[in-house]
């Protein structure tokens, strides 16, 4: 059991682990802000465009009488635009975040191998002469 609590005890004392906790912390958080910037500001918009149409409200009643059964598939409707909000808010303000902080997308690494003209077989990039059929390359 000792040896068990010193694993444990070392494993939650690593560093990305707690870089995780504190994501997932602020992560909570920041999706209330961003559920009330949908919520409460893009969905009226969104409302508007669409002549004040409530999708929450849709619904096909399963059932006769006043405790009816309801499928509210408007409400999935409305979950699925929520969630579509959402990931763009949060898409747009990544993208914001990265050009105030200076982050540019990575390029590629330049390719490591080339293909031999000749014998097709993968060489060095800066090779001028193929290991494999000795043919003379030229230099690109």
């Amino acid at each position: 059991m000792k040896t068990f609590m010193e694993e444990f005890k070392k494993f939650v004392a690593r560093g990305n682990v707690m870089d995780m906790a504190v994501g997932i912390i602020i992560g909570g958080a920041f999706t209330a802000i961003v559920t009330s910037l949908v919520d409460d500001i893009l969905m009226p918009f969104l409302s508007l465009l669409v002549g004040g149409f409530d999708f929450s409200a849709l619904c096909i009643v399963l059932g006769e009488g006043e405790n009816a059964a309801t499928l509210n598939y408007g409400a999935f409707i409305a979950a699925i635009i929520n969630f579509l909000l959402i990931a763009l808010v949060i898409f747009m303000l990544i993208k914001a975040i990265n050009k105030i902080s200076g982050k540019k997308e990575e390029e590629p690494a330049p390719a490591a191998t080339k293909e031999c003209p000749f014998c097709k077989e993968q060489i060095a990039a800066e090779a001028v002469r193929c290991p494999h059929c000795t043919s003379e390359l030229k230099k690109i």
